[in-house]
């Protein structure tokens, strides 16, 4: 195990998007930082490219196995990597709306309001963009919230096939606009525009990742230590329980504890609600965090998500860089239902491996001719919140994961409206596929924040209810999933948080943003 200082202000379990933000900005701040990680540097190498290797192989993918709400096993689609699922993350960086903050009425139920509003967050989305080098207009979308000015950098354009899409649906009266995205494309940028960024790490880090963009500047600050394939088994409290004094962990077989003032979990929403309930003891037996609530684990979301592909069999689409369109048309209550249905992004361009990884029925050159002439979608509506969706520990340290899908009618019906748009547009052939419970990419829910500590973990600035210095700070404090990618906002919570923490607990000095 690497030499580490005596002493360490803050401890961070987990180095994706939410840990690297702490751990920038607190180390800006002056704050001595250590960072846990379980895996190891993702390394830059052909394969990243591979659909072979990233798709057939599962090669980045974790090993190890999770089990469903009836006991059966299953691989998760999660990478334990230093930067975490963003090294494989399609780069979206975009805001929640307004009425996302508020209780908002879906036909399957309602998503719950948070209890910070959205004018209240909106300047560290500002912070949130910087950090991960969004590219976007602002003005274009729809239902956009309020923002203090443009978005950090232009937006990367569409390639032709994707403007004649555009214009076509704007003929339609809809109102499609470039996707808010962080890769580094711009004057003097690394992005070479390929087809292998969705869904794949970037060979070139030109992915603004939480790797590139979060972790690797924290620690040239010099007030960061990283250790790698260190995985924490539990957190250890004094004898009250009301303070976190270490974080036993292993590596290489052997066993040790890390001291510190301040613990962060940010492994995620699913391994960091596992995290705390193994370390239950005698003050904590349900888990850290969960005498007050019992919500501990409880309320996980991952999104309704489907993939289609939407196929002109007369004409190829030679787009390379294709996840550059979004429409938000139906996001809130719209002409087509009185509810919301959700977001249609552009998706990374589908190859034929790629396809035939998940379809096995279908052999691979009719999916290559149909991946040629596709143009193709991923369709996101939310889930709610529900306490018996929860991540549990069974007896052998096995991860469970009980989910069951809800809020299906509003995705289904958004999934046959844009089926029928494309029909209208020239594409005649559409495939879908619905995700399942093995995609936790878009993760949340299962240590939420809220102002009551009888129904959230979380207190508004992502401290445990029931600890004085344990921060949960990954998705895990999302109190509702909406239709978005979360990872803009792990990350601007993340700069409040560790403003809060720099202002109130470590007083060290400002947060430079």
């Amino acid at each position: 195990m690497m030499e580490m200082r005596d002493h360490y202000d803050v401890v961070i379990v987990g180095a994706g998007v939410g840990g690297g933000a702490m751990a920038n900005q607190l180390a800006s701040a002056g704050a001595r930082v250590l960072m846990i990680e379980r895996g190891t540097r993702l390394p830059r190498e052909a394969d990243n490219w591979s659909v072979k290797a990233v798709f057939h192989e599962k090669r980045y993918a974790t090993k190890e196995t999770w089990r469903d709400r009836d006991g059966k096993e299953f691989n998760p689609s999660t990478y334990y990597y230093v930067g975490g699922n963003s090294k494989f993350f399609g780069a979206a960086t975009v805001r929640f709306r307004v009425e996302d903050f508020e209780d908002l009425q879906h036909e399957g139920g309602i998503a719950p309001a948070w209890p910070v509003s959205y004018k209240d967050f909106a300047p560290y989305y500002d912070v949130a963009e910087r950090l991960m080098g969004t590219h976007g207009t602002a003005g274009l979308d729809p239902c956009e919230p309020p923002r203090s000015g443009p978005m950090p950098y232009p937006t990367i354009g569409h390639e032709p096939e994707v403007e004649a899409l555009d214009r076509k649906l704007r003929a339609k009266g809809l109102h499609p606009f470039p996707l808010p995205i962080a890769i580094d494309r711009h004057e003097g940028g690394a992005c070479i525009r390929c087809r292998t960024c969705d869904g794949f790490a970037c060979k070139l880090g030109a992915k603004n990742d939480a790797e590139v963009r979060l972790v690797d500047p924290a620690i040239a600050t010099g007030n960061v230590d990283l250790i790698l394939e260190t995985k924490v088994l539990r957190l250890l409290t004094d004898s009250s329980g009301r303070r976190v004094t270490g974080a036993e962990v292993e590596q290489g077989g052997r066993t040790r504890v890390i001291k510190g003032e301040l613990f962060i979990s940010a492994a995620g929403a699913i391994n960091s609600a596992a995290l705390l309930l193994r370390s239950a003891n005698d003050k904590h037996p349900r888990g850290l965090g969960n005498n007050s609530s019992d919500q501990l684990g409880r309320n996980y979301m991952a999104h309704n998500n489907t993939a289609m592909m939407a196929i002109n069999p007369l004409q190829k689409n030679r787009v390379t860089f294709q996840k550059s369109l979004c429409i938000n048309d139906f996001y809130l209550a719209n002409d087509v239902r009185p509810y919301p249905m959700g977001n249609v992004q552009g998706l990374g361009k589908l190859q034929a491996g790629m396809l035939t990884a998940n379809v096995k029925w279908a052999p691979e050159w009719l999916m290559g001719t149909f991946a040629d002439r596709s143009v193709d979608w991923w369709i996101m509506s939310e889930d709610l919140p529900d306490p018996e969706n929860r991540v549990t520990v069974d007896p052998d340290g096995k991860i469970r994961l009980s989910y069951t899908a809800n809020n299906l009618k509003a995705h289904n019906e958004l999934v046959a409206h844009w089926g029928k748009i494309m029909k209208s547009l020239g594409y005649p052939l559409i495939i879908t596929q619905k995700m399942d419970i093995k995609v936790s990419m878009h993760q949340c829910g299962t240590a939420r924040f809220g102002k009551d500590p009888a129904t959230s973990v979380l207190d508004p600035f992502c401290k445990a209810w029931d600890l004085d210095n344990l921060y949960v700070v990954d998705a895990s404090f999302l109190p509702s999933s909406t239709a978005f990618n979360p990872s803009l906002t792990i990350v601007a919570q993340a700069v409040r948080t560790s403003e809060h923490l720099v202002r109130d607990v470590l007083k060290v000095s400002r947060v430079a943003a």
